[in-house]
């Protein structure tokens, strides 16, 4: 890639996508740089970021001139243009296809439901006072059920007997699939924790993103030690 410059990231790891794109960048030492934008701080909706993307949303890839935004189209461009190892978004067809298939499912269905868990447990309270109180606790439990309706399916219809959700290795599938599953750590939540299976998948994902998950997801840690320390003495919530 001589001649090239390093790509910028636009970045907020509050969100899961944006997790999966600098652990993507790092892990295959794609030379990037990160521009910070805080969501909190509504960053994304100033003119000048509009100018980038007016969807005024996060993340955003900027290489050499060519700007794309949304986070499946982001990691799949990066793994076509910068030769990564093929396991990541395979050549072949019928492997491409599976891995297409479960980002296509991944952004209607896990997407919806943590994200929804996300934002009545947390949302922004990380930086206000009511943080540990959710917002209509009918609601959440509602949102939890229909979220254990989706594990479900990826444990069932998409791991089943694999170490991977589409093969034997790792793919785009996995690291979009597993920052959305850390995502309700925020709260202390461990979504996994009566899964034994997908809870070894997990493992296995983690293992094999090493230094570059740790890394991306130390802001979840941090959310969590803040939300749980608020958390009433009574508390019920399941924590790590």
């Amino acid at each position: 890639m001589a001649g090239r410059q390093a790509v910028k990231a636009y970045l907020d790891l509050v969100s899961q996508a944006c997790r999966a794109v600098l652990i993507f960048l790092k892990d295959n030492k794609i030379p990037h740089t990160v521009e910070n934008i805080a969501l909190r701080k509504a960053q994304q909706k100033t003119p000048e970021f509009a100018k980038l993307n007016p969807m005024q949303k996060l993340p955003v890839l900027e290489d050499n001139g060519f700007v794309l935004t949304e986070s499946d189209a982001i990691l799949k461009y990066l793994a076509i243009a910068y030769n990564v190892p093929d396991h990541w978004y395979p050549k072949m067809p019928e492997k491409r296809a599976r891995v297409d298939e479960y980002t296509a499912w991944n952004h209607a269905n896990m997407r919806t439901h943590i994200s929804s868990i996300f934002l009545h447990e947390v949302g922004f309270d990380v930086l206000l006072p009511r943080m540990g109180q959710p917002a209509n606790p009918e609601k959440l439990k509602k949102v939890l059920a229909d979220l254990d309706g989706t594990l479900d399916k990826l444990e069932n219809v998409f791991l089943k007997n694999q170490a991977f959700l589409c093969g034997d290795d790792i793919s785009l599938a996995d690291l979009l699939a597993v920052c959305e599953l850390m995502q309700p750590l925020c709260s202390g939540r461990d979504i996994l924790k009566d899964r034994p299976k997908l809870l070894s998948w997990r493992s296995q994902v983690q293992s094999a993103l090493s230094d570059s998950f740790e890394e991306a997801h130390s802001v979840v840690y941090q959310i969590r030690e803040k939300f749980t320390a608020k958390l009433s003495p009574c508390s019920n919530q399941d924590t790590l």
